[in-house]
């Protein structure tokens, strides 16, 4: 970093959306408010109310990029986005803490009255759409079924719609959108949530700086469970 690395405050990167607006309460039990709301400015670089705390909001997708490389000291992104970055880069990243916050399920779903299994029993080669191409390939290998993955960056429900896709592979929370667009979820491929990610170096050359906020995330992300069960958040770093 160009900064001077003793007297430069830390980075997180955060993205806009229901991360942003989850980490804000963990930062503010920590005692720390952002000196202007990300939410409403065009700004993408904020000071905190702790000197040795600045934010960054970049793009969910870009989060693991900006910690690995060290524009970020640490970030917080979806186990989804993180899986598919490590799949290519898989040294990159320490992941110390699972936030258990913006739970939902990676999902493979299908237009209503599709009959997936019956396809599949009859070795189509079907047309899978998802933003999620890494994950998705290895869930499909894993159970010896070939499908051609479609890559799409959003409005994934509507590829079974117009016939670009036989099924797709989603984050699906409430499951409103799916049945909206008639669409249901046939598996559910693995949970996911919120985990907080350091750059490798910084936790070397940063330590003393870092600690106090994985510490305070560590606090604030089980506050709600029994103090009889947390594990030493000495085991951090």
């Amino acid at each position: 970093m160009i900064d001077n690395i003793e007297t430069s405050p830390v980075t997180l990167a955060l993205s806009k959306g229901r991360i942003f607006d989850e980490t804000m309460p963990l930062l503010a039990l920590a005692g720390i408010k952002s000196e202007e709301s990300p939410a409403n400015s065009r700004r993408l670089v904020f000071s905190t109310s702790d000197p040795y705390l600045r934010l960054i909001i970049v793009r969910p997708s870009d989060v693991p990029t900006y910690v690995q490389y060290g524009a970020a000291d640490f970030g917080i992104a979806g186990k989804d986005v993180i899986l598919e970055h490590t799949f290519q880069k898989p040294d990159g990243l320490y992941q110390p803490i699972d936030l258990n916050m913006s739970k939902c399920k990676l999902s493979l779903a299908v237009r209503r009255g599709f009959d997936y299994y019956a396809a599949i029993k009859q070795k189509m080669r079907l047309r899978v759409a998802t933003k999620y191409i890494q994950s998705s390939r290895e869930y499909f290998s894993n159970k010896g079924i070939h499908v051609e993955l479609i890559k799409l960056y959003g409005s994934i429900e509507l590829a079974p719609l117009v016939g670009l896709a036989d099924a797709i592979v989603d984050l699906v929370s409430t499951g409103n959108t799916l049945r909206a667009n008639d669409l249901e979820v046939i598996e559910d491929i693995m949970p996911i949530s919120s985990r907080l990610i350091v750059n490798r170096a910084s936790l070397k050359t940063r330590r003393t700086r870092l600690k106090p906020f994985l510490d305070a995330f560590w606090y604030a992300s089980n506050s709600s469970h029994d103090s009889k069960n947390l594990k030493n958040p000495n085991n951090i770093l």
